[in-house]
């Protein structure tokens, strides 16, 4: 019985070949032009997909709340301007009532432009799949929203948590007749709970969106991995937006638009480059022995 699954075997035998080959693979995908569509698409995306969210389920939790438990999620999208994005989110929802069928439908479809161009980036690296088996055209149309719904539940149930851990933060633990507060444990909750959902979330991808599905095992590793590496750059990309950028000199009105296409893209690379690495693993052939 072997401990280590030949392919693992190969890629620590050949670590800097197997990286080479990734990179390799990913320029030949055209990785980065990918990375600039889902980026684009997703920065389309974002407002509607917020709106529909809060119109539905403000109707069963506060709309306060569910606004403070994105804005804790955006903070994890688009370092540096979570802010401007949620008072741009709050100033369109105030206008939320002239929102008729016709409208609700025509956000309904810009909400899921990100996630059906992330579809077809993501059939692109996995392209061998593809040729061995094919999805049918109602499943792929039907996935975008059913990832749209999957981000609804997702935030219903990470609202109820939030607003748990910050209960929490407000009360004291008493011990030997000392009292320590709690409200730094709360927020390393809620921090850690962004960072699980965040892992989640892009294990999922990786788990539904290639043709055939993954193994949950390579989905979670590789979601592990991209989620990781995500929160380094995403604290080096908060550290630089607050200290050291001449974004807004520059851009000036465009200043929000431009980071928050600057996040996407940094997140859709290294997604997309995740990916790549799933699939490249895939394709290893083992050594015969």
């Amino acid at each position: 019985m072997k401990l280590i699954d030949p392919r693992t075997a190969h890629i620590i035998k050949n670590p800097v070949a197997f990286a080479l080959q990734v990179l390799k693979a990913f320029q030949a995908n055209q990785g980065l032009l990918l990375a600039g569509a889902v980026a684009y698409y997703a920065l389309l995306s974002i407002v509607p997909l917020l709106i529909l969210m809060v119109i539905v389920l403000s109707h069963v939790i506060d709309q306060g709340v569910l606004l403070a438990t994105i804005g804790k999620a955006l903070e994890y999208a688009v370092p540096g301007e979570s802010r401007a994005v949620l008072e741009e989110l709050k100033a369109l929802l105030e206008h939320s009532k002239l929102i008729g069928w016709v409208l609700f439908i025509t956000m309904l479809f810009f909400s899921s432009l990100g996630f059906r161009v992330l579809e077809s980036s993501i059939t692109v690296i996995f392209l061998h799949r593809l040729q061995k088996k094919k999805r049918p055209l109602l499943v792929s149309l039907l996935l975008p929203f059913a990832y749209n719904f999957f981000i609804g539940a997702a935030l219903f149930a990470g609202t109820f948590i939030m607003f748990y851990l910050l209960a929490l933060g407000d009360e004291n633990l008493v011990l030997l007749g000392h009292s320590w507060s709690l409200g730094g444990v709360s927020r390393m909750l809620i921090g850690g709970a962004g960072i699980v959902a965040e892992i989640l979330l892009i294990s999922a991808i990786y788990y539904f969106m290639p043709v055939g599905g993954l193994t949950a095992k390579h989905a979670l590793i590789g979601g592990t991995t991209a989620g990781l590496l995500w929160e380094l750059i995403r604290h080096i990309l908060s550290w630089y937006f607050a200290s050291m950028s001449q974004v807004s000199v520059v851009y000036g009105s465009l200043t929000t638009a431009i980071v928050v296409m600057l996040s996407f893209e940094i997140g859709a690379t290294l997604l997309l480059l995740g990916a790549q690495v799933i699939a490249e693993y895939e394709n290893i052939v083992p050594d015969a022995e």
